[in-house]
């Protein structure tokens, strides 16, 4: 009876196995199929960014293409978020898919036919508009999925739920967003998901090759602000006042010690960094006060906790000693933590990226001290978040342009293997579940 229970379970299993093998070819062979329309998705996003939840004529477009495949869709999700709902032909997990909507305010410089020409005002000043970290192929990319995975759902196990989501830059000032006010307004429930998983483009990695990392894989990120408060008075009689700007200035160089004087960096790494300082109106005035804003990134909720610690310490004494007062609030307008893949999903998963893009291609990459929203599903349930590549075959990483500047570029050839690893993703797991 043993021997027969355990022929039964192998027959079965490798009913199972073949089926997948034959799911995964038709994923193939649709997804080189769909390879222009998701190019042309992408060149319209890119030409017609939107800042987050702003994102409503990319909302409109994605919501009318799930509808027109049969696909369960909610708007308005967390302002302009849309989420569709696949429901397979067969009992199994919820596998979540998420791609990211929203684009920054920035000069597009590069040239290209469907380069933006957007421009809008944000905190005050007159922007362009750019898709400069990807989010456009991002958007393209999972509508190829779910054009895939719907022309398949007779043999899915299980439900695929796709998450097109808002303001992962952070929300305009004031307003809530992204995918914390996604998780808040129900986008992991009804019906409850199981796993997740999404992808980055990396104009710094090469077209064809996937990175990936278990654990810590991108840093958690507070934004701050520093306001340090002095005495004004004539820039010529400057003994009168107690001057904010040098005060500031000793807070920006005390503050370069915390990393360098109080982390282990064999061990992780860590930013502390100030990206604006405002103060004065005139070259003969010392002002009361100075504004600063900056970043600050670790990779462990310890080093995140002893990061701000220091940061208020220091400013609050450095103010101090020149009879000053610093007002330090951290976070200032968003916090991310950080995005963590769970270790036994990549060792479960990491064979169907190998499989899809090649075991030579699929390559552990360090931690990054960018940050991702994406780790706000993560602290939810069980994620996996890769790196797709999109610099051009023979470029030098380190002159490729960086995400979030002017000169952001995307080689499209690589948009395909990201469809085809979101869909072999989401059937393996059905199928190993």
């Amino acid at each position: 009876m043993k021997k027969f229970c355990l022929l039964i379970f192998t027959l079965h299993a490798a009913s199972a196995i073949a089926q997948t093998g034959a799911l995964q070819a038709v994923v193939n062979k649709k997804a080189n199929e769909l390879e222009k329309q998701v190019i042309a998705w992408r060149r319209d996003f890119h030409e017609h960014p939107e800042l987050g939840n702003h994102e409503v004529r990319t909302a409109d477009i994605i919501a009318k293409h799930l509808t027109s495949l049969g696909i369960e869709v909610k708007t308005g999700v967390a302002k302009t978020g849309v989420i569709g709902i696949l429901k397979g032909g067969k009992p199994g997990p919820v596998v979540a898919l998420r791609a990211d909507m929203d684009g920054l305010p920035v000069t597009e410089r590069v040239n290209l036919p469907f380069a933006s020409k957007v421009r809008t005002m944000y905190n005050g000043n007159e922007f362009g508009v750019m898709a400069a970290c990807g989010h456009d192929s991002h958007v393209a990319i999972l509508m190829g999925v779910a054009s895939v995975l719907s022309s398949m759902k007779n043999d899915l196990h299980g439900t695929v739920k796709f998450i097109f989501q808002p303001a992962e830059e952070g929300p305009p000032a004031g307003e809530q967003g992204g995918a914390e006010l996604m998780i808040k307004e129900g986008a992991l429930e009804h019906p409850k998901v199981d796993v997740i998983f999404g992808l980055h483009i990396n104009s710094q990695t090469e077209v064809g090759k996937i990175g990936y990392r278990p654990g810590g894989t991108m840093a958690a990120v507070n934004d701050m602000q520093i306001i340090v408060k002095g005495r004004s008075a004539h820039g010529a009689y400057p003994w009168s006042s107690i001057d904010p700007i040098v005060t500031s200035a000793q807070i920006i160089n005390n503050l370069q010690t915390i990393v360098s004087r109080n982390l282990n960096v064999t061990e992780n790494g860590a930013v502390v960094t100030i990206g604006a300082i405002n103060g004065g109106n005139r070259s003969n005035i010392i002002p009361e006060k100075v504004e600063m804003l900056g970043t600050i990134r670790a990779l462990s909720d310890q080093d995140e906790k002893m990061l701000i610690e220091n940061v208020k310490r220091i400013a609050t004494k450095t103010a101090e000693a020149n009879g000053a007062v610093a007002e330090v609030k951290i976070p200032y307008s968003n916090h991310y933590p950080v995005t963590y893949n769970n270790p036994e999903l990549i060792n479960k998963m990491l064979p169907t990226l190998q499989a899809v893009a090649g075991k030579e291609n699929v390559l552990l990459r360090p931690a990054v001290t960018g940050a991702e929203d994406f780790s706000f599903f993560e602290q939810k349930v069980p994620g996996l978040f890769f790196f797709l590549g999109g610099m051009p075959k023979g470029q030098d990483p380190l002159k490729a342009p960086s995400h979030h500047t002017p000169d952001f570029y995307i080689d499209e050839s690589g948009f395909t293997l990201g469809v085809k690893a979101l869909c072999d993703l989401t059937i393996d797991y059905m199928g190993g579940k």
